[in-house]
């Protein structure tokens, strides 16, 4: 019953341990706090970079193109704006080289709502980061997933970013993860004793190592989505922290007779038309649901191609349900629901859409 954080921790010593990952670096990322969500804690090839984006960045960036594997984190991505011109060199690197240079580098960096961080630790970096071609991007809503698309991340010859949706990161799975405890009460406190720090500044945590379960290779297919609720009557397009809510509407609904399939994309570039094509097929109607800024949104582009080749078939306008287009995401607790889809909005748009008729 790992939660996602442990997850992505399992993940990383995996890759130390397998697939000749170096470095795993970034702001507080190393001894003694392993990142702002504790996703570095116990991994031996960690260290502390300056407060520096552009350096961070940057120096992931040398290391690829040297053959150094590595995987840097922006600790927020609030604060990954200021690397753009770095990121779109890093995604042309080997189209402008005709294949010939090769970056093996991951980039993870929490993204989203949900945890009250208001205007300075609460936005999304999906729309913008679909705008820089040469990127492989990917975002987890689940435990397994994560540690599954991390190991492919690592894999990748070339560049990879790892979106962490902050409010999943405590969120326990379901599904067991490869090497992990078994998933009860006592498997998830025999993992907790295993791989979490005690508290900073305790006498246990100044000795404290961690003891590794014995994990195995687990990788989801960069470019595959995942129908995580099957249906009927409606299609769902979403990813990360949106999928758990899509989910809890779909199956209050069913209750209903509303039948709504869920898509989690796991991968938003290269995305998986297929399985969203297969679903509106079978639908005739989509509602594609992210919490970044409703202008210029990746959802735009996914609306954009569902008009164009189901225009025909739809039985009903394709919806999209974004963040609104304000400068910052407010502390208090009705303004950050106002800013980000919630489940009633969702659940609104569903009831819309399957009692429109086209």
């Amino acid at each position: 019953m790992a939660h996602m954080a442990q997850a992505i921790r399992m993940a990383l010593h995996y890759g130390e341990e397998n697939l000749e990952l170096k470095n795993v670096f970034g702001e507080d990322v190393g001894p003694p706090l392993g990142g702002a969500f504790t996703v570095t804690q116990g991994i031996k090839t960690s260290w502390n970079s300056p407060l520096d984006e552009r350096g961070i960045v940057g120096a992931a960036i040398g290391l690829g193109l040297a053959g150094c594997r590595s995987v840097a984190e922006i600790q927020f991505c609030d604060y990954i704006y200021n690397t753009i011109d770095l990121l779109k060199l890093g995604g042309m690197q080997s189209w402008t080289s005709n294949g010939d240079w090769n970056l093996p580098v991951t980039i993870m960096t929490p993204v989203g709502a949900g945890i009250r961080g208001s205007i300075y630790h609460s936005h999304s970096f999906d729309a913008m980061m679909t705008h820089i071609p040469g990127w492989k991007i990917v975002m987890p809503s689940t435990p397994l997933d994560a540690y599954g698309l991390l190991l492919a991340c690592m894999k990748d010859e070339n560049p990879t970013m790892f979106l962490m949706p902050k409010a999943l990161l405590r969120v326990r799975g379901t599904e067991q993860i490869p090497g992990e405890p078994e998933l009860t009460p006592e498997g998830e406190k025999e993992l907790k004793a295993m791989i979490d720090m005690p508290i900073l500044g305790s006498e246990a945590q100044k000795t404290w190592k961690p003891k590794w379960p014995k994990l195995t290779d687990y990788t989801v297919e960069i470019g595959k989505a995942k129908i995580s609720r099957e249906g009927e009557h409606v299609t769902v397009v979403t990813y990360g922290r949106h999928v758990l809510i899509a989910n809890e509407v779909a199956d209050r609904l069913k209750e209903e007779g509303i039948s709504v399939e869920v898509i989690d994309l796991r991968t938003l570039m290269p995305y998986d038309w297929a399985t969203v094509s297969a679903s509106i097929g079978k639908t005739k109607r989509v509602i594609f649901v992210n919490e970044d800024t409703e202008v210029t949104n990746f959802g735009e582009h996914l609306y954009r191609r569902a008009v164009d080749e189901f225009f025909y078939s739809l039985e009903s306008k394709p919806r999209l349900l974004a963040g609104a287009y304000v400068p910052g995401i407010g502390l208090a607790d009705a303004l950050e629901a106002a800013s980000v889809p919630q489940a009633y909005d969702i659940e609104n748009a569903i009831r819309e859409t399957v009692a429109e008729k086209a």
